[in-house]
């Protein structure tokens, strides 16, 4: 049954907390003056939202759901910057690859 909740969970983090985070995203880019309305845009806006939610959910947030197996660890510390590295690079890539 905790699984069952916490795969509900992490579908709902991801669509709820993905999407608010990629319009705050957008909402940054056309405040500083760049219009990018294309669906390249959006695919490298998502995947760099969907890897900061990915390092979001292994270090913090799944130690706070109902499932409560023994393999929660969270990233290492090199693995989470990398990932949040390349986000990063992505959201600083998309305007000009969008």
């Amino acid at each position: 049954m905790g699984f069952s909740l916490e795969l509900i969970r992490i579908v709902l983090i991801l669509i709820i907390l993905g999407r608010l985070l990629s319009n705050c995203i957008t909402f940054f880019y056309e405040a500083i003056g760049l219009h990018v309305d294309s669906s390249a845009y959006n695919l490298i806006v998502g995947a760099a939202a969907l890897l900061l939610l990915f390092v979001l959910y292994r270090n913090k947030l799944q130690f706070s759901g109902w499932y409560s197996g023994k393999k929660k660890k969270k990233l290492q510390k090199p693995l989470s910057l990398i990932l949040i590295c390349c986000s990063i690079l992505l959201l600083i890539a998309a305007p000009f690859l969008g």
